[in-house]
């Protein structure tokens, strides 16, 4: 055993039995100054900053940070998922983070797997959640091409790439590395918006020894207030907005996902207004209140995008305003004043016409009660229309959807038998979930878009989709975060044939790490939410069809403990298969064919307006008329 392998065993012990780094120095157990590898001091710099769980794959471009970790792994400092796909292990960070509320670290070797975890980190980017990155770079002597490398004789090519997307560093130096945690942390535990950031390591430097090196120089945690202050002289003006309009729409983002629903649901008595929501945040006001319109945008409902198209004063909860969540800017049509409380001045004034609130949504809201509270005044008096006409069509969307429940199977040509529509499987599916107080992830596609407008939460985070990425087989990858958690949610993943495909490799790593939970899909044998748009838009369907019948039951038990059940063409059959995989102690698969076709009943419809292909003209044209 070498020198270098003995004292890392040594440090790892002694760390342990201190419980921390920090203790382990405070207490001199463990010596300031020590000889350490740049991959050992990286390892030791994120257990200092919380993180001690890391997924991904190795491969020569990251053996040396693997040796440390599987030493910090036998000493009980970390938990190392090794799993067959580095797309599924980014997902499983976002949605630990998400979900859990715990910090993880992904690492790749370099080239093709670290384009992989790269391409997903759009998730944690456009979500909001801190995510490391580990990735192995190219040789810094420069003697030639390395295997993997982007084929170019320029230096720092994956810099540039992942610096696109969130903070990164090249530690080409070992002694940076004191910077680079400092970066990281301000990116991946920011208090106003988290996201990712990507440390990379050129392979001959990540066994370089720093000689002497300060374990104390190592960044500890810094105490962030928790949350920032409210903008009193704001909040005045922006009750005097309250006081003014007689319409008032609140439309909360997945910024909003924090707020204490208690707090949001007295704004909503006081000021008068009706709430919808994205499709992030169902439950911050529960399902069932008679002022909320449910979710609103592109795709919509028939009450939310009244709400929007029709109010004169939009109060914005943490959101980015991305295309479908305001109808790519034309839901405001009658809109005069906007309040849009924000943590970033960029998405503070997304909007013309506004009064920036930039603080924590929750805080902000707080303030306002207060103000309205002290005054007392009965602001909801002249707002009783408004409300009225609001709830008759929350009432119309009820019974556009309860239509459809009704109406559960419809002839399928391409499966030449009657199958439960997606909207009448999909309640279903919602119903038990919530029943059994299960958490529901949803994949990307048709699923997706028809999922956020049947929900119905009464409580937040029971329910996650990646909307802001809508990245396709997240939800199915996602469920692995349960064996990484400390404390475990059954989940159910919603997913489609499309989205499935992308990403199955839950059901190898399920099995290996001991997963709880369950996937639901619905299979249609297409690409249902393109071949929409397509029909909605050209008249005509292309490339987006199969003619491949899977057997996915078949497929999901060649995975040893896996257990796949037939959801059948009915109601009963489906709830049946439900339960059974519900009571299945471990990963189950449960197997839905589902109708596709142009039958009003088989969907849900959109109900609001898309900034894309032959829309695009009228689109952009309603949004400058519209001038915000």
């Amino acid at each position: 055993m070498s020198n270098h392998l003995e004292e890392r065993i040594q440090r790892a012990v002694k760390i342990k039995k201190a419980g921390s780094l920090r203790s382990a120095l405070d207490s001199a157990v463990l010596k300031q100054f020590q000889d350490v590898s740049l991959s050992e001091a990286l390892v030791l710099g994120l257990l200092n900053q919380g993180v001690r769980k890391f997924v991904g794959i190795f491969g020569h471009g990251t053996t040396d940070v693997g040796e440390v970790l599987r030493v910090y792994q036998e000493k009980g400092l970390v938990e190392v998922y090794n799993v067959r796909n580095e797309i599924e292990a980014s997902h499983t960070a976002a949605q630990l983070r998400w979900q859990y509320g715990e910090y993880a670290a992904v690492f790749t070797s370099i080239g093709p797997g670290a384009l992989q975890a790269f391409a997903a980190s759009l998730v944690p980017k456009s979500n909001g959640l801190g995510v490391y990155y580990i990735f192995g770079d190219e040789t810094t002597h420069n003697e030639g091409p390395n295997m993997q490398q982007i084929a170019n004789r320029e230096q720092d090519m994956f810099l540039r790439i992942t610096s696109a997307m969130g903070g990164s560093y090249s530690l080409n130096t070992p002694e940076a590395l004191f910077t680079a945690l400092k970066w990281g942390y301000n990116t991946v535990f920011n208090p106003m918006r988290e996201g990712p950031f990507f440390m990379l390591l050129p392979m001959n430097v990540q066994g370089k020894i720093m000689e002497n090196m300060n374990l104390k120089e190592l960044p500890v945690p810094a105490r962030f207030p928790s949350a920032a202050r409210a903008d009193k002289d704001g909040c005045r003006a922006a009750v005097d907005l309250i006081r003014q309009y007689s319409r008032i729409t609140v439309k909360a983002g997945g910024g909003a996902r924090n707020i204490d629903p208690p707090v949001l649901s007295r704004f909503i008595e006081l000021s008068g207004a009706v709430y919808v929501h994205g499709p992030q945040v169902p439950g911050l006001l529960p399902g069932n209140h008679e002022r909320n319109m449910t979710v609103g945008g592109s795709k919509g409902s028939i009450s939310g995008n009244y709400a929007m198209e029709n109010c004169e004063l939009l109060i914005v909860l943490g959101a980015r305003g991305v295309c479908q969540w305001d109808s790519s800017g034309t839901a405001w049509k009658n809109t005069q004043q906007i309040i849009n409380i924000n943590t970033r001045w960029e998405d503070a004034l997304q909007y013309n016409k506004t009064l920036p609130l930039l603080a924590d949504c929750g805080e902000i809201l707080k303030q306002l009660n207060s103000i309205m509270e002290e005054r007392e005044e009965n602001i909801v008096s002249g707002k009783q229309e408004w409300i009225s006409r609001c709830k008759l069509k929350r009432k119309e969307w009820d019974e556009f959807r309860q239509k459809r429940f009704n109406n559960p199977v419809l002839q399928d040509d391409k499966w030449g038998r009657a199958l439960l529509t997606q909207p009448a499987a999909l309640d279903q599916i919602i119903s038990f979930a919530d029943g059994k107080k299960a958490v529901k992830i949803f994949d990307a596609g048709d699923v997706q878009a028809n999922g956020f407008q049947l929900v119905r939460d009464n409580v937040p985070r029971k329910t996650y989709t990646d909307t802001g990425s809508s990245y396709m087989g997240f939800a199915v990858s996602a469920l692995l975060a349960y064996a990484m958690a400390e404390e475990k949610e059954y989940s159910i993943a919603f997913t489609g044939d499309g989205s499935f495909l992308m990403n199955p490799q839950i059901l190898l790593d399920a099995v290996q790490f001991g997963v709880q939970g369950m996937i639901v899909l619905l299979d249609n044998r297409k690409m249902a939410a393109i071949s929409g748009l397509q029909q909605a838009q050209y008249g005509k369907e292309f490339a987006t069809n199969d003619s491949v019948e899977v057997d996915y039951l078949q497929l999901a038990a060649a995975f040893k403990g896996v257990a796949s059940f037939d959801g059948g063409s009915s109601i009963n059959q489906l709830n049946q298969a439900l339960e059974s995989a519900y009571q299945y102690k471990g990963l189950s698969l449960v197997s839905i064919p589902v109708y596709s076709g142009d039958h009003e009943l088989g969907g849900l419809g959109a109900f609001g307006n898309w900034n894309v292909g032959n829309w695009c003209e009228s689109v952009q044209q309603e949004k400058h008329r519209i001038g915000l």
